[in-house]
């Protein structure tokens, strides 16, 4: 089954967080919070201003964003756990070092 978010609604589907400390500690499933990262797996059209003009979203499928604790609205499809959350729950988009390298030169 494919979804298809409406107006300035993003798909996310959670990245787990690492279940080891740096000094090697293994952390239980317990003990973990819920991951603040997610990739972007679908995106709507955006939203409208007052004049009905379409505002375009920002992010992209693909992307690896950060947003907060308790955003967005956990649904299942086809036994995936999914978040839907408006764009502006996303507090922003992570760039990896070797991509702004590559940009910077």
């Amino acid at each position: 089954m494919k979804f298809r978010p409406l107006h300035d609604r993003v798909v996310i589907e959670r990245i787990d967080a690492e279940a080891k400390t740096a000094g090697g500690i293994i952390i239980p499933d317990t003990a973990q919070e819920k991951p603040q990262q997610g990739k972007v797996v679908a995106v709507g059209p955006g939203g409208r201003d007052e004049s009905g003009k379409l505002i375009p979203i920002d992010v992209r499928v693909g992307d690896r964003i950060l947003f907060g604790k308790w955003s967005g609205t956990e649904v299942k499809i086809d036994d995936v756990e999914y978040l839907i959350m408006k764009e502006s729950d996303i507090m922003g988009v992570l760039v990896e070092a070797a991509n702004a390298k590559k940009k910077a030169a």
